[in-house]
């Protein structure tokens, strides 16, 4: 229902009115129907109860000092030998896995990573180049006509493109490691917040068989598309063969973790040494004070 109230603005000393609608409401400061969202969109169900919760025993607490003023983050332990449930609970440090969601730093890398190995090999011919025009095609005077010296000008049909593209063009530029490191931090941040991070005790699996890993990330509602990441480049042979010709599922070394596969794929699988690597390299460049390279090498215009 709505009412129609007559209010005087400030300052007007009474001359002028306006007038203001209020809708008056049930329940208050409620939303209408039609403005309020359904559950199953802004809700996500969860299976049991959270880590925090549980009272699970910790298997994993986080080897490096965690500061004062910050709470680590716990995540279910799973594992890859069977359909059971979580074997326990985990803690992740917080200045990786929470740190302040960064949405402009995580778009500035994914940027910097698609462009900063692109080569284009754009070239047109200039007038020097196109074939032809190498004479006057009419007298300087007496025709009537614009005088011209080449029919191979730009401003003849067939003839060179002038500032056009004059390729090989490299468009390599380097981000600040920092910055590199920070949106790695933002997008682990963002798969851990939104409960598409998932921690395995290792990628030893009974069976090299791909239906086996397939319905073990159905059963575990893991997503359409995983990306598997461990510690060792040397990994188990059932892993191997069981994702080697699959399209949704994929495996790499924790050195090779980008930000780019992240955004790509909607879940993150972790195993313990792959979570202890990253913690340390990510939590070394918070306090190193030197320069990782000398700043004589080329940042920029890289041959």
């Amino acid at each position: 229902m709505a009412a129609l109230l007559r209010v005087c603005r400030p300052g007007c000393g009474g001359r002028h009115f306006g007038l203001r609608l209020v809708s008056v409401l049930s329940g208050g400061n409620e939303l209408p129907a039609n403005l309020l969202l359904q559950t199953n969109i802004i809700k996500k169900e969860r299976k049991g109860p959270t880590p925090i919760d549980a009272g699970q025993p910790v298997l994993r607490k986080c080897e490096i000092a965690i500061p004062s003023h910050l709470k680590p983050r716990q995540a279910w332990l799973e594992s890859l030998q069977g359909f059971d449930e979580n074997l326990g609970v985990v803690e992740l440090h917080p200045d990786v896995f929470a740190v302040p969601p960064r949405i402009d730093i995580l778009h500035e890398v994914a940027i910097w990573q698609k462009n900063f190995k692109r080569i284009s090999h754009a070239r047109v011919k200039t007038r020097a180049e196109v074939r032809g025009g190498g004479r006057k095609p009419w007298k300087q005077k007496g025709s009537g006509r614009a005088r011209q010296g080449s029919i191979r000008s730009p401003v003849w049909r067939g003839g060179g493109i002038s500032h056009g593209p004059r390729g090989p063009t490299s468009y390599y530029y380097m981000l600040p490691m920092k910055v590199r490191v920070m949106g790695l931090k933002v997008a682990l941040t963002m798969k851990f917040a939104q409960d598409y991070l998932h921690i395995i005790d290792s990628l030893e699996m009974p069976s090299p068989d791909p239906e086996y890993l397939c319905d073990l990330a159905l059963h575990r509602h893991w997503g359409d598309s995983v990306l598997i990441v461990d510690a060792n480049e040397d990994m188990p042979e059932n892993i191997l063969e069981a994702t080697k010709n699959s399209k949704t599922i994929t495996v790499i070394p924790v050195l090779g973790l980008n930000v780019h596969s992240m955004l790509k794929h909607e879940t993150l699988v972790l195993t313990l040494d792959a979570v202890n690597l990253l913690e340390k390299k990510l939590l070394w460049h918070d306090t190193r004070f030197s320069p990782l390279y000398p700043f004589k090498l080329p940042y920029r215009d890289f041959p």
